[in-house]
């Protein structure tokens, strides 16, 4: 081999290869092109050394091919921060509860459901006309609730509302509750069968507490006992309940309520010496300087020690804020915020129940966020869904 064609050929044996798409299938081509050159180079100084010419040194093999980045989908670490705000853009990664919305297939008189996983009310968001409750079966086919139609609910002063509330569900998703005027109606909606509960008063809460029905009218909370219709009063304000851990005790029920630096956790607990009331202040000194809660609203939600309920909040410099907030339920520290910001119409984002360690909210205008406090994960469960709804402990 001549000297010429010796250089030329060690030349091309060092030329960098720069491909034009970093692709897998370009890298491959690449990684072949240079065996064969890195051949071609072996082979050429073997010529040297035979001939007796100078020993070439190589260059080091190139690096390995450089990986494709991928977008971080990896869920945040736990002890998240204890002020957190939902993403620009939200992922729905697909969701059980999504069918709700779904149109309507079949009637719960001829189809009962085995469990619920939510009620579904819906409301025109331009003349606000409610439609009929609809009932989401975990088959996943809508119903609709055909066997009673509950009137509007109404306080002493005339004011309305639609008759499916949050607590409306029980946490099992057998039984569904409605409060009315003079009455609280109760559905079977594993058979269909309808119940009708006389009691006194414009009512207009209703929640579960394991089996016990907890109805409310403006002021006074009662304990229903469905197998007799007997009731009692529980001295705590219906707009103030707790809804209690299905799991939890049955003997203890919790309520939030007040303003600002007055709101107050209250427990209370009844056995058989009787009745304890115990009040506690809301204790904000796990927040950062400048964060706390002005005034909750909705129902709350508890699971575990922890309670989730959404209220106005302050954050930095921006007070009357929509958020939710988590408490713990035994000392009434607040570890979590969600900062929701102010451009939402008021009220926007009540609570609905956990979900596991998740927090189902609704997120104005129409849709369903679940939110993980511990981690900070915040994704979307369905979109544009107008009305009230009532979701199965899951």
């Amino acid at each position: 081999m001549r000297e010429e064609e010796l250089g030329r050929l060690l030349t091309l044996a060092a030329d960098e290869i720069r491909p034009e798409r970093p692709a897998a299938e370009g890298w491959e081509q690449a990684r072949r092109l240079r065996r064969h050159r890195r051949a071609g180079a072996a082979a050429a100084v073997a010529v040297v050394l035979l001939t007796g010419g100078t020993v070439l040194t190589l260059r080091p093999a190139d690096p390995p091919a450089p990986t494709t980045p991928t977008t971080s989908t990896a869920t945040p670490a736990p002890n998240a921060s204890p002020v957190q705000r939902p993403p620009t853009e939200l992922n729905y990664p697909g969701d059980p509860l999504g069918r709700l919305g779904d149109p309507v297939t079949a009637s719960l008189s001829g189809r009962p459901v085995r469990q619920a996983l939510a009620l579904y009310q819906p409301i025109d968001p331009e003349t606000g006309v409610e439609g009929r409750i609809q009932v989401l079966g975990d088959d996943g086919v809508v119903r609709d609730l055909d066997v009673v139609t509950p009137a509007r609910t109404r306080d002493a002063s005339g004011n309305e509302a639609v008759p499916l509330k949050s607590g409306s569900l029980s946490p099992d998703g057998r039984l569904a509750a409605f409060a009315q005027t003079d009455e609280v109606i109760v559905v079977e909606l594993t058979t269909a069968q309808v119940r009708h509960y006389p009691l006194k008063g414009y009512l207009e809460h209703v929640l579960w507490a394991g089996d016990r029905l907890l109805v409310g009218d403006d002021d006074t909370t009662y304990e229903l006992d469905r197998q007799t219709g007997a009731t009692r009063t529980v001295p705590l304000s219906p707009w103030e309940l707790v809804t209690p851990d299905p799991a939890g005790r049955d003997d203890d029920l919790l309520a939030l309520g007040g303003l600002r630096d007055g709101v107050t956790l209250t427990r209370w607990t009844r056995s058989a010496d009787g009745t304890d009331r115990g009040d506690r202040p809301l204790d904000l000194r796990a927040l950062p300087t400048g964060n706390s809660v002005n005034e909750f609203y909705g129902r709350g939600w508890q699971r575990g020690d922890e309670i989730a309920r959404a209220a106005w909040i302050t954050t930095g410099i921006m007070d009357g804020a929509e958020g939710v907030a988590v408490l713990d339920a035994r000392t009434g520290v607040v570890t979590r915020l969600l900062d929701l910001g102010r451009d939402r119409s008021k009220g926007c984002c009540e609570v609905l129940g956990w979900d596991g360690d998740a927090v189902l909210l609704r997120h104005d205008p129409g849709g369903l966020l679940r939110w993980r406090p511990a981690t900070g994960e915040i994704t979307g469960v369905v979109r544009d869904l107008y009305g009230k709804l009532s979701l199965a402990a899951r």
